[in-house]
């Protein structure tokens, strides 16, 4: 299907809900028959851009309640514009975990491509011995410590954290800060490794005992916020009400405990404890260390998230931030997991 007619599609579908595939074809005036209009409409709502309601010559056309979420954006641009340039939801959207309830969030063909590369995580895993298997986690573990510390702006290396966290070595003219939220970060990750059904079921008491380890030693304080935050580089303004932030993160509990699939629950995990901002500090942190804690209890790979660049991760948050939109942060994960099931164990 070209670009420009699934464009077209589309924007005729959101000026004109419920419509037939005749009155798009005429609508349009689209120089196609209605055989190959029927597998374009059915492309679309497999990659959930529309959805359907009806049944044969009943059958009508909607615009997805998710196509504004799962809609690709180009980053390059979008940030071209300057912070209070930019139109966006500068405020936490109440109404985006119902529209997140029941929506899927991968397309056929990702959704086709996680399953495989986790098939191959399997296999890989079949042909280990214990303590090779022990080895890779750990390998992957320092990998995730270093690259989720340096989102944070960290300034240990890779090969410093290595030492740090196998010979509890510091790297000179570091500060004791940066040492603790790497150790804090390995810490978790082992607690986790150890109990590897803790987050099961997922609940808010247990996401703020993870955050306690992440963001001990650390000046920042515990448990859910009480005061108003700021996020650099945005307009959007997280909750400020304590109450209402511990009823967000509560229903994100309850939303991903309902879920069945595996790579929906992390991905959800990863951004909406971020988007949430529950914390006064350590909000992305204890975002990536719960959503593998996810995968690692139902013994799907775990991410390092190593090949991503710090300032790449930021936009496509902000993005989320921003627009409630899932695209670019949803390609980060399908990446990041192709990389980690390719590159350990």
């Amino acid at each position: 299907m070209k670009n420009g007619r699934t464009d077209s599609i589309i924007q005729y579908v959101r000026e004109h809900p419920g419509v037939s595939s005749s009155d798009i074809i005429t609508g349009l005036g689209l120089n196609i028959s209605p055989a190959t209009l029927r597998r374009d409409l059915a492309l679309l709502v497999a990659d959930n851009k529309l959805s359907v309601e009806g049944q044969n010559k009943g059958t009508r056309y909607f615009v997805s309640p998710t196509y504004d979420m799962l809609a690709p954006i180009d980053v390059e641009m979008y940030f071209k514009k300057e912070i209070d340039q930019r139109k966006i939801i500068d405020h936490f959207n109440f109404e985006l975990l119902g529209i997140l309830k029941d929506a899927p969030l991968f397309t056929k063909r990702e959704h086709e491509k996680l399953i495989g590369l986790q098939q191959q995580f399997r296999e890989n895993v079949a042909k280990l011995t214990p303590a090779q298997y022990k080895k890779e986690m750990e390998r992957l573990a320092v990998d995730l410590s270093w690259k989720s510390s340096q989102i944070e702006g960290n300034t240990y290396s890779l090969l410093e954290t290595e030492r740090l966290l196998l010979e509890k070595e510091t790297a000179s003219g570091k500060s004791l800060g940066e040492a603790t939220m790497l150790l804090n970060h390995k810490e978790a990750l082992d607690y986790l490794i150890e109990n590897p059904n803790y987050l099961q079921p997922l609940s808010v008491a247990k996401i703020e005992n993870i955050h306690g380890i992440l963001i001990h030693d650390l000046d920042a304080d515990r448990n859910i916020r009480t005061r108003r935050i700021g996020i650099t580089g945005t307009n959007y303004r997280p909750l400020d009400n304590e109450f209402q932030i511990r009823e967000a993160l509560d229903d994100v509990c309850d939303l991903v405990n309902r879920r069945e699939d595996i790579f929906e629950k992390a991905l959800l995990l990863l951004v909406l404890i971020s988007y949430i901002q529950p914390f006064n500090d350590g909000n992305k942190r204890t975002a990536r260390i719960v959503s593998n804690a996810e995968l690692m209890a139902n013994y799907y790979c775990p991410i390092s998230f190593r090949t991503i660049d710090s300032v790449e991760y930021k936009k496509a948050m902000l993005v989320f931030y921003e627009q409630n939109n899932i695209s670019v942060f949803k390609q980060i994960f399908i990446d990041q997991f192709e990389f980690a099931v390719t590159t350990y164990f």
